[in-house]
């Protein structure tokens, strides 16, 4: 019966997703997670360094923007990092602008060309070591077109140390891909979340459902050198913090707003 309110409720959601003032319960307010001006509601954690160690200004606000850089930087060095909003979410529809600007950092991975994302359920940077490369998470992954024709969707899954349920089972590969269409260039992509703690989870992008997938839990491998007690494979995350991704690719923020769902929660 609750999976069948979920649904039911999302399938309204779904429907009118484009315009937000449509949305069910628009009385409830949206929030600014990004004030604009400056990251003090965020935290940094980036692989090599320690909690709140912003190296070489990698998170910086400018022009209004959150805007990912590396100029400060010579070889990337598999510093992958993560900016995190200071709180954890449970049942919320987040919405983040993006727009890829500038060339892939010498010396990081070919795969993180015109690739970044947004981390949820994410574990607290707080617990990861100094050496952790990824937070246990799951990932709604941005990638722009690569201007060779190719399709190359934005909006799709992928998992670090977490596994989710995908058409009835345990999804067999890291990522799944959205059924989003490719988006060349530096313009700006609308991505959101619909996530309903360990139920159902919607990816949106520029107004058009491009995933779904559900019971997101710890499990499979890519994150390394975690602390051995945060992973406990199996468990169900209801809840965790939202991280803005650097991992060698120049990437602008405008907007990261979130509505807030936990009167959807089960009482």
């Amino acid at each position: 019966m609750k999976n069948l309110i979920l649904c039911t409720f999302l399938i309204a959601l779904l429907g009118c997703s484009a315009n937000r003032n449509k949305l069910p319960n628009s009385n409830k307010k949206w929030t600014s997670l990004f004030n604009g001006k400056d990251i003090k509601d965020w935290n940094v954690k980036i692989h090599h360094h320690g909690y709140q160690e912003n190296y070489g200004n990698t998170f910086r606000v400018e022009d209004g923007m959150i805007k990912v850089r590396y100029d400060q930087y010579g070889d990337f060095n598999d510093q992958f990092g993560h900016l995190y909003y200071k709180i954890p979410f449970s049942y919320y529809h987040l919405v983040v602008e993006y727009r890829f600007v500038g060339k892939l950092q010498k010396g990081a991975p070919d795969y993180t060309l015109l690739n970044s994302g947004v981390m949820f359920h994410s574990q607290d940077p707080k617990t990861m070591p100094k050496e952790q490369d990824w937070p246990i998470s799951i990932e709604m992954q941005f990638l722009g077109g690569l201007g060779d024709g190719k399709p190359r969707p934005t909006g799709n899954m992928c998992s670090p140390g977490t596994n989710v349920v995908y058409k009835g089972k345990i999804a067999d590969s890291h990522c799944l891909n959205s059924t989003s269409k490719t988006y060349d260039g530096d313009q700006w992509v609308r991505a959101e979340l619909i996530v309903l703690g360990d139920s159902l989870i919607t990816h949106i992008i520029n107004g058009h459902t491009v995933l779904q997938y559900s019971k997101p839990q710890i499990g499979g491998g890519v994150a390394n050198n975690y602390d051995p007690k945060i992973k406990i494979d199996g468990k169900l995350l209801k809840e965790g913090f939202i991280a803005l991704q650097s991992e060698g690719q120049p990437i602008d923020f405008r907007k990261v707003e979130l509505k807030d769902l936990s009167h959807l929660k089960k009482k």
